[in-house]
């Protein structure tokens, strides 16, 4: 658990998901107990096709555990590689789910691939969308919210007191940045999310959504703080031009495997993260559109 003694900064308690190099975190207000959840990740076996609510309950334990006052559920984006465990949360604690308003631009895009009838491209399967800019209090602390797309048009990060929730925008220095080929993505605009990142206050603390072991490195790490990223981000450190950088990111990006849960993830979460609707057998069904990413 990492936290400061200045009032201003909020508790963080990371939980870090195996099977999908996922980051869920707890974050909360040491004078108020008022606390949010981000990325939270629901359990799934792709070979069984069974849900799992282990993680979930891991976070919630650790809720009740410390006393706390769930106020929200916060998503940065509409995940590729893992379920979101938000709307499960929802159900069992009725705190409200929130995200970036762009999520709309997911859910057409992908209501139409999966042909999701029940999918409507205004985002009010979420309680809360966030504009660029938006401010709101978790207890006593302020939580800014930063439209910061290029992975997704609809990346959001949270900042909140001296701490910021970037999701899969940056990554620890020594892994570097997210990729920017998913539909609606963009190399060019990830580069400008991550400058107004990078203007931060350099003693900011900076959560990432994912870590993965990097050659040299043994432990897993999701915390550094603009100030490193700056200088040793292995994409974006140093001064890294937009040109450089677009340059390097579609490279990489032309060699990079299409994630293994991007089509179960991604029906889920434009549902935020709820199943889909039932049959009239009572049967949910998660559909493999063949051929068709």
């Amino acid at each position: 658990m990492t936290r400061s003694n200045d009032t201003t900064s909020p508790r963080v308690q990371g939980f870090f998901h195996g099977p999908t190099n996922t980051i869920t975190y707890l974050v909360s207000d040491p004078a108020t107990g008022a606390a949010a959840i981000i990325d939270p990740v629901l359990d799934y076996d792709p070979a069984a096709a069974r849900t799992d609510d282990a993680s979930i309950v891991q976070v919630l334990d650790a809720v009740r555990d410390q006393g706390l006052d769930l106020k929200l559920i916060l998503d940065t984006h509409a995940h590729a590689d893992h379920l979101s465990g938000a709307d499960e949360i929802r159900h069992r604690t009725g705190a409200p789910i929130g995200i970036g308003g762009h999520i709309t631009k997911v859910q057409k895009v992908f209501g139409a691939l999966f042909e999701a009838h029940d999918v409507t491209p205004d985002g009010v399967v979420f309680d809360r969308l966030f504009t660029d800019g938006e401010r709101f209090m978790l207890g006593s602390l302020a939580v800014e919210v930063l439209h910061t797309p290029g992975h997704t048009p609809a990346c959001v990060s949270y900042h909140v007191g001296d701490a910021v929730f970037v999701g899969d925008t940056l990554f620890m220095p020594d892994y570097g940045t997210a990729r920017a080929d998913f539909p609606g993505g963009d190399a060019r605009t990830l580069y400008r999310s991550i400058q107004k990142l990078l203007a931060l206050p350099e003693e900011t603390r900076m959560f990432v959504g994912h870590d993965y072991l990097p050659e040299g490195r043994e432990d897993y790490r999701w915390e550094t703080t603009v100030g490193a990223q700056k200088a040793g981000n292995i994409h974006v450190g140093g001064g890294a031009s937009e040109d450089d950088f677009v340059a390097m990111r579609e490279a990489r990006d032309a060699t990079l495997k299409v994630p293994n849960l991007i089509l179960p993830s991604l029906q889920m979460n434009i549902r935020a993260g709820a199943l889909p609707p039932a049959e009239a057998s009572g049967k949910r069904f998660l559909k493999m559109p063949l051929n068709a990413i």
